[in-house]
């Protein structure tokens, strides 16, 4: 019976100490989609401003754009869970 107690009890506590981590590493997610957010849309406004007429400075264009797309939205879906 001690043994079981004993189990139970390390069972629970070893469960609460995942939870924290699982909690942390949505946090450390949440700020590093805000972070790229911001990259991002910085690179985006700067590219445009010094941006080449040629296909390749338009696919380097899209690329940001679309990265810049992909995290800020993670950062709004995080912000809104």
């Amino acid at each position: 019976m001690k043994k079981l107690m004993l189990f139970v009890l390390v069972s629970s506590l070893a469960m609460c100490g995942w939870t924290q981590d699982d909690k942390e590493s949505e946090k450390a997610a949440k700020a590093e989609a805000q972070r790229l957010c911001k990259v991002y849309t910085a690179k985006v406004e700067d590219y445009k401003k010094t941006m080449r007429d040629d296909e390749l400075a338009q696919a380097t264009l899209n690329n940001y754009v679309r990265l810049q797309t992909k995290y800020c939205a993670t950062s709004e879906n995080n912000t809104t869970n």
